[in-house]
């Protein structure tokens, strides 16, 4: 589906995914907050208003002011955050609050890629903390994601060092395309979201995924091809089922959740504060 194995005489290749509802069926962010409400860092009210926000977010209702207020109440909410303790949250809750939203047909084309020969690039607006460990659940070769500022006492300022979003994603592509020489009119890139126009158009082989109004408008008018996913899967429970030899990173991952989660450990505190999805 995919096309033949790279030639290796060419220039390099890869897939760019966007996290939120392309390869994860919810917001990485908000899907933490009953662990962090738990865990004393979050009160009742908080745990209620990120509730609504998921719900706005999973029904395709927010847009890009929306998006960016929330952004900023959750950049205000865990400004004081000590990172060792979001940490050690997000360490403990990762594999259970992550593994089962991850979707089979993402899973299945991130193989389909890596088979290929291509790099798997994560591109997402949130934080490197949360992504980082998410992207080795998934086998992923690189993340882009924000970049949240820690003080010297080791908690979070309130302040997003860089912010991953909207033409920003486009730029990290294109910088991280010259770095590995890689060919973007060889490129794939996936997203459900108007918001990362600039960086599907920045590839050869755009798609839009499960797309919110605007980016399905935007699909049909260049005959993007559209992917419905909707099969959210744990990892452990498709792996027998691959084609294909799952990557190390991938196995290891869906064995032992608990150490995947631990090298994810960092997500939340950084993807709070960037919290668009």
């Amino acid at each position: 589906m995919l096309g033949l194995v790279e030639n290796h005489s060419l220039p390099r290749t890869a897939a760019f995914f966007d996290l939120d509802k392309t390869v994860i069926a919810k917001s990485s962010t908000l899907t933490f907050s009953k662990s962090f409400y738990q865990g004393g860092l979050i009160n009742r009210r908080a745990v209620l208003r990120t509730a609504y926000a998921q719900f706005v977010f999973m029904a395709g209702g927010a847009d890009h002011d929306q998006m960016e207020r929330m952004r900023a109440y959750l950049s205000a909410l865990c400004r004081g955050w000590n990172v060792q303790q979001v940490k050690e949250i997000v360490a403990e809750t990762l594999h259970d609050l992550i593994d089962p939203i991850i979707y089979d047909e993402a899973a299945s084309l991130i193989e389909e890629h890596h088979s290929a020969g291509r790099d798997v690039v994560i591109v997402s607006t949130s934080g490197a903390e949360v992504v980082e460990p998410i992207g080795e659940l998934l086998g992923a070769d690189r993340v882009v994601a924000t970049r949240m500022v820690v003080g010297e006492d080791g908690c979070f300022t309130g302040e997003v060092e860089y912010y991953a979003y909207g033409p920003t994603k486009a730029e990290a592509v294109k910088e991280l395309a010259a770095s590995e020489r890689y060919d973007l009119a060889r490129c794939y890139a996936y997203s459900d979201s108007a918001t990362d126009v600039p960086m599907l158009e920045a590839v050869g082989h755009p798609h839009a995924v499960n797309p919110d109004r605007a980016l399905r408008r935007e699909a049909l008018a260049r005959s993007w091809p559209i992917l419905d996913f909707h099969r959210p899967v744990r990892l452990k429970q498709r792996l027998p089922a691959l084609s294909v030899p799952p990557r190390p990173a991938l196995v290891a991952a869906a064995a032992i959740g608990a150490a995947a989660a631990t090298a994810g450990l960092v997500w939340y505190a950084s993807k709070r504060r960037t919290t668009v999805v």
